[in-house]
């Protein structure tokens, strides 16, 4: 492996141009759920996230993704305003429940025609299809069967894998098992804030071991269907970062590193999951549901590895004089380190309340690169949520675009320090549904009226196709 070291934040360029290397792939994502709409069309069948969002206080003002962007009727106009864009690939998501109702059994060919039209609009225009198998939308069937803590759902999950390449492997090279298992396992079952919204702490722990052993049969049965398959798996990733250098802080970083990070990388990585990792978990999970040959399983090997990345966590130990203060207490999204504090920093922020980090990118992809075995790297989701109007039929959108020069920089600052990385996707091409918060969150390049389904490209839009198009940064 190289020898690299991480640049510090003085060390990522500010103000020249840059260029990043020939053949850098740029692109952006979406995911099916936020999108879509059409809900119940052609044979569609409810997923999670539609039961959830259904539910009387799950979802912000009760939005659901019923309508959403309408893209199962508009997307080759939005094929066209990625061509506009200049993008090289596109990273979006299939519905589980639309190609293969239910979880199992016959496949729907309504679905598998939606989304073969769909890659074939795309591979007209030049545009290279990046497809996630699962980006959070479980068939409501298999969640009323156990959901994600149990085994079989893993299996069901295989063989969805297979019947998705036998409709798109003639015409799809790239495929992600998984986007951000970390949400599916501990929002979706341990705080409840995601779907299916169950507050079970083991079962989080469950849900999250099934979840990789799935992504590990989905790439053993991906290979198997034949193809040129070049198969990965996306995982969201925090640089963790002690408040001081006090044993309880440092203590805490390690906790809620291993929870956010090291739960997924070791296992898919080294075939392991951390001996103290699994020690903290010990009053919630004493992982008898992993069996022999899992690990093995989950560490098959990757053509690529996924990073989603969009801000850091700065933590604390407990505090004895405001027990209270910051805690995650049960229902919890940390199963086992509830009583850690995330402190705030006072930088600047998103409208999701994130902090605005982009060293910590740096930091998060030379880390994968230096502690794990190679290989070829995508940020596969950066973007940034913030307030728009709409004025005289444009959209300027100053903070994103400040926000996207500062994390491409970033990238860059990894690329010349030796990381492998080798594309970039925005999130988000298109203003959607953002799952628990609704409507009410913006994250898309391009601006969606939601009444009207007009869609108006961002000032950040425009910037993003100059990058593409000189394949680097203007100077600031």
């Amino acid at each position: 492996m190289t020898n690299i070291s991480t640049p510090t934040l003085d060390a990522i360029d500010r103000s020249s141009a840059l260029s990043f290397p020939p053949g850098f792939l740029w692109g952006a994502a979406t995911a099916a759920y936020q999108i879509e709409g059409a809900a119940a069309v052609d044979g569609r069948t409810p997923s999670i996230w539609d039961t959830f969002s259904h539910t009387p206080g799950r979802v912000v003002e009760g939005h659901t993704g019923d309508v959403a962007c309408d893209h199962y009727h508009r997307f080759r106009e939005d094929v066209r305003l990625m061509a506009d864009l200049g993008l090289k690939s596109y990273r979006f998501s299939l519905s589980w429940s639309r190609i293969q109702p239910g979880g199992s059994g016959p496949v729907n060919p309504a679905g598998v025609d939606f989304y073969q039209r769909l890659v074939d609009e795309l591979l007209a225009h030049d545009i290279v299809p990046w497809v996630t198998l699962y980006h959070w939308d479980l068939p409501q069937e298999l969640e009323d069967a156990g959901g994600w803590p149990l085994r079989d759902t893993a299996e069901r999950f295989a063989e969805y894998a297979t019947v998705a390449h036998a409709a798109l492997g003639d015409r799809v090279r790239h495929w992600t098992t998984l986007n951000e298992p970390w949400c599916s396992a501990f929002l979706g079952y341990g705080s409840g804030t995601h779907a299916p919204g169950r507050t079970e702490a083991a079962s989080a722990v469950r849900a999250g071991h099934h979840l990789l052993l799935g992504h590990g049969l989905a790439t053993q049965a991906l290979r198997a269907a034949g193809g040129q398959a070049e198969v990965g798996v996306t995982v969201n990733l925090y640089p963790v970062s002690p408040q001081t250098s006090a044993p309880a802080d440092v203590d805490a970083a390690r906790r809620i590193d291993g929870l956010a990070n090291r739960f997924f990388l070791d296992p898919i990585l080294r075939g392991e999951y951390p001996a103290d990792l699994v020690e903290d978990l010990r009053p919630v999970s004493d992982m008898a549901h992993v069996r022999d040959g899992d690990l093995a399983t989950i560490s098959t090997p990757l053509d690529m590895l996924g990073i989603n990345y969009y801000s850091r966590h700065v933590v604390a130990g407990p505090d004895p004089q405001a027990p209270a203060q910051g805690y995650w207490r049960p229902p919890s999204t940390w199963p086992g380190s509830e009583k850690v504090r995330f402190v705030n920093r006072g930088l600047p922020v998103t409208d999701m309340g994130w902090e605005i980090d982009g060293a910590g990118l740096v930091e998060i992809l030379t880390r994968v690169h230096r502690d794990y075995p190679e290989l070829p790297l995508y940020v596969t989701e950066n973007g940034a949520a913030f307030t728009d109007t709409v004025v005289d039929g444009r959209v300027d959108d100053p903070q994103r675009l400040a926000y996207f020069d500062e994390h491409l920089r970033a990238a860059h600052a990894a690329i010349s320090a030796g990381v492998p990385l080798q594309g970039y996707f925005a999130w988000s091409l298109l203003d959607n549904f953002e799952w628990a918060w609704g409507y009410t969150r913006r994250f898309g390049m391009i601006h969606v009226d939601y009444d009207s389904q007009r869609r108006i490209p961002k000032a950040s839009a425009k910037w993003y196709a100059e990058v593409i198009r000189r394949n680097g940064l203007p100077a600031q």
